[in-house]
């Protein structure tokens, strides 16, 4: 059941995502920054968390997940060090996927050429 769960709820996002670029026509970067948003509103209403538990990798692999992060994280770091912690926590836990997209996004670049 567990990964009927990530199914569903991984393609109920994917369904979101399409949705925002066919029918309210956005680009790519607004249904991305879209998504993002939502998914850190969800978290700070408390309601991502239970939904990871729920569908595990269907809801923490999505874009929507990346805000969940900023927000899990700058949360965090502010209980501990106040108000310059909601911007250390927002690097201290998406810096390792920050970098990664940065790293192989370079390899991709070095590695195929685009059609012009």
């Amino acid at each position: 059941m567990t990964y009927l769960w990530a199914f569903l709820v991984g393609g109920a996002i994917c369904i979101i995502g399409q949705f925002l670029l066919d029918v309210m026509k956005l680009t790519p970067a607004h249904a991305m920054s879209t998504l993002v948003v939502v998914g850190a509103v969800l978290d700070g209403f408390g309601l991502y968390d239970p939904m990871i538990k729920f569908a595990g990798a269907g809801a923490s692999v999505p874009i929507t997940s990346f805000g969940n992060a900023l927000v899990h994280g700058a949360m965090a770091e502010a209980e501990h060090d106040g108000i310059i912690g909601v911007i250390t926590g927002i690097f201290e836990v998406t810096s390792a996927g920050i970098s990664a997209a940065i790293i192989f996004g370079l390899l991709g670049a070095l590695a195929f050429r685009p059609k012009g």
